[in-house]
């Protein structure tokens, strides 16, 4: 029990600043870009300097060194769920203009806007690393698999673009880490004010996420939230199957505590909230997408402690 109420605070910091951000959005704080321009300035400008802040202050050449190898997990975690979304789609009668959406969401998870603040919540800026392994595999398989999957869903048909691809894969987070790294390795000393303002913005990154959060619960709205067998199944896949097959592919591997913790987690983080921008750009089911992400991110603040505490058993 004391593991799930310490679990259970690191939530409620996430869940204050969740909270301020719906009640602001209620209370017409903002325009109809400001999300947009949120997420631009997390993802382009705090993230990466976040990343570059946290691993040059906190991490060593051996360390680093030892990460990269453990991108096979999460991989691999990715393709089995991909598989059983097929599955599960079929299973569940998902009708064909939705079960690509249905699918991207079953096997990709929130790894920034709530994984990486409920990671630091819970277990401090040594996680930031292993943080970053999940996030380059899950963001190269949305921008890639899960995008195709969601595109088909829409009205226009798929074409695959290599320069745009990699462009997303490619992000300014994924940047700031090999910036970061690049650094340690070359034992680089950052100057004291550029370190300084690599802090501060960095330290945009948790609060200004959650503010996000909070906005697209409110713009999806709560009334909207209702429990089918599609949503179940998308439930399902990210709060049992995805954490279960990753403690199984994690049972016997030789690597830190943590990182098991960390992986874990991860899997288990709410629908991607790019998802609804990519089934719109494309034609499919937005308001599904959207509701989805509202559900499962209020369900992951229940989800967390008791998947920790299970954790520590």
């Amino acid at each position: 029990m004391v593991v799930f109420f310490e679990s259970l605070q690191g939530v409620l910091v996430i869940l204050v600043m969740i909270v301020i951000g719906y009640i602001l959005a209620r209370s017409r704080w903002f325009s109809p870009s400001s999300s947009q321009i949120i997420a631009r300035i997390v993802t382009q400008i705090a993230l990466p300097m976040y990343m570059i802040d946290t691993i040059t202050k906190d991490f060593t050449k051996q360390q680093l060194a030892q990460l990269l190898p453990n991108l096979k997990y999460p991989v691999i975690s990715m393709m089995i769920l991909f598989g059983l979304s097929v599955a599960i789609a079929r299973i569940l009668h998902v009708r064909k203009n939705r079960r690509g959406l249905f699918q991207s969401m079953f096997f990709n998870s929130n790894t920034v806007f709530v994984g990486l603040p409920i990671n630091m919540a819970l277990f401090g800026p040594s996680s930031l690393p292993y943080v970053l392994v999940y996030y380059m595999a899950n963001t190269t398989f949305f921008w890639t698999l899960g995008t195709y999957l969601i595109q088909r869903d829409g009205e226009g048909t798929w074409k695959f673009d290599i320069f745009t691809t990699l462009k997303k894969v490619f992000s300014p987070p994924l940047f700031g880490f090999m910036i970061g790294v690049i650094l340690v390795l070359l034992d680089f000393k950052i100057p004291t004010f550029i370190a300084s303002d690599l802090h501060y913005m960095g330290a945009l990154t948790i609060p200004l996420s959650m503010i996000f959060i909070g906005i697209a619960i409110e713009k999806a709205g709560l009334r909207n939230i209702k429990l089918s067998r599609y949503s179940l199944g998308v439930l399902a896949g990210r709060f049992i199957l995805a954490p279960i097959l990753m403690s199984l592919l994690l049972w016997r591997a030789d690597v830190p505590q943590l990182m098991k913790q960390v992986f874990i987690l991860q899997s288990a983080m709410p629908v991607m909230t790019n998802a609804p921008v990519v089934a719109k750009l494309y034609g499919a089911d937005a308001d599904y997408a959207a509701i989805m992400v509202t559900e499962s991110t209020i369900l992951s603040l229940i989800a967390v402690p008791i998947l920790m505490t299970l954790l520590q058993k």
